[in-house]
């Protein structure tokens, strides 16, 4: 259960990243409302995952989910550059995010 919600953090986290630009600097009221409720609900579902899944495996995946989120959707969305090397770090943020997700938890001496 934690990881969906933390799944479905990372999803609210595109949108408010992506509520920021449509919010335009918190000056349109329905974006801004969207915007920070998700922001809301972002946090509180990061901070419910967190209490079982490792902080900073918990934070690194929903920062991640947030950042590769945002930067495809401002490619689809605002034609922002779709350069090859840009693409390619997007996709190593997408397989660190698989890589914290199936990694083993190390043991704590």
């Amino acid at each position: 259960m934690a990881w969906a919600m933390l799944f479905l953090a990372g999803l609210l986290e595109i949108v408010w990243a992506i509520g920021l630009k449509y919010s335009q600097g918190f000056t349109r009221p329905a974006a801004s409302t969207i915007t920070v409720s998700a922001m809301v609900a972002s946090m509180w579902l990061l901070a419910q995952a967190a209490r079982t899944l490792p902080i900073g495996t918990a934070y690194a995946i929903w920062t991640g989910i947030g950042a590769a989120g945002a930067a495809l959707l401002g490619i689809m969305l605002f034609d922002e550059p779709r350069h090859w090397a840009r693409l390619a770090c997007i996709g190593l943020i997408l397989v660190g995010i698989i890589g914290l997700r199936f990694a083993p938890a190390a043991a704590h001496p």
